[in-house]
């Protein structure tokens, strides 16, 4: 008997080429309705999520976000931020910290743990709507770049000092034949899950592990390199986005945590 939920989870796949057909208001109901479900902390749901309906704003994202046109032509593009600012104003407004001060206990404002928690909540939500579009047939992508120039996507969409972008999902019909394509292999099991205490992998192992993504990306190898760790090293980990990625990190990181 096949489990549909599994079989949804198992066959889906990143998607950046879709169909002119848009998505129905009644569709998106379903996915965000769906998302709102998601596990949270504490049931705060800390997140909100912005609806890019502009053009002209999802053809900046397409240049800010790395460069990728497909980003402008998705139908439906969700940004999800980790959003403690709801949060602050409630307890603003609910004189939470007077009477903290009431109880002699001490005041605070969201430090980078409420971040941590407030990025789970905001991943686990994004998540959420990626599967429940993937059971409607609907292809999606996560944009990962949106975590580089904080301070114009922070402009752009008019982010408070506790709302952070984490992540940015095209959604869209797959175009004719993306779906018949190879699923691109993962690590093995064995090399992910492991029981009790961690296992660090030694040089066998990572042969191993790393032999069906070789397999199947050996010809997709970057120049000068000459296997799958060269390849990630020199296109991703030490590229000037990856670079630029982190200094937009930590420069969101620095305005959470400073008191203004």
């Amino acid at each position: 008997m096949i489990n549909e939920t599994l079989d949804v989870i198992t066959r889906r796949r990143s998607v950046r080429a879709y169909t002119d057909q848009p998505i129905a208001q009644t569709e998106k109901d379903s996915i965000l309705q769906a998302t709102l479900r998601a596990p949270t902390a504490g049931n705060m749901m800390l997140y909100s999520i912005i609806e890019v309906e502009d053009q002209t704003l999802k053809d900046r994202l397409a240049v800010s976000c790395d460069n990728q046109p497909f980003i402008a032509k998705a139908p439906l593009v969700l940004l999800f931020a980790a959003d403690y600012q709801r949060w602050v104003d409630i307890f603003t407004h609910d004189h939470a910290p007077e009477r903290a001060r009431e109880l002699d206990q001490q005041p605070r404002l969201p430090q980078e743990g409420d971040l941590m928690l407030a990025v789970c909540d905001t991943l686990i939500a994004a998540q959420t709507a990626v599967i429940a579009a993937e059971s409607l047939g609907i292809g999606s992508c996560y944009i990962g770049d949106i975590l580089e120039h904080y301070e114009l996507h922070r402009e752009i969409f008019g982010l408070p000092k506790y709302v952070l972008p984490i992540s940015l999902l095209c959604f869209g019909y797959p175009k004719p034949g993306l779906l018949k394509k190879k699923l691109v292999p993962r690590f093995n099991q064995e090399f992910i899950v492991h029981q009790n205490t961690y296992h660090q992998l030694d040089a066998s192992e990572l042969e191993q592990m790393v032999q069906p993504i070789n397999e199947y990306k050996q010809e997709r190898y970057v120049p000068n390199a000459n296997n799958l760790g060269q390849s990630i090293y020199l296109r991703k980990f030490i590229s000037e986005f990856s670079v630029e990625m982190s200094r937009s990190v930590r420069e969101m990181i620095r305005s959470w945590s400073t008191p203004e």
